[in-house]
């Protein structure tokens, strides 16, 4: 089983490539209050369809490139607008 992530686009400027970012919230191990934790993903996009705004799903596969180690699985929600 490849890990999943469900994230917003940030960026689509690159050719074939998304940033995608994930929001977690995260328990502090002293006081337990919930912190906000974001994280980057850089995302394979063959076809180009994913625009910023979008919600997606992306999968774990190899290394494609210096960054990028996602790729594009679906779109889940398009961006109003």
């Amino acid at each position: 089983m490849r890990k999943q992530r469900i994230g917003r686009v940030v960026s689509n400027r690159m050719m074939k490539t998304i940033v995608v970012l994930e929001e977690r919230l995260v328990e502090a191990p002293l006081y337990g209050k919930r912190q906000r934790r974001r994280t980057k993903y850089y995302a394979h996009d063959e076809a180009g369809q994913a625009r910023v705004g979008d919600i997606v799903r992306i999968e774990e596969t190899r290394p494609l490139s210096k960054l990028k180690r996602w790729r594009l699985l679906e779109i889940v929600r398009r961006a109003e607008g």
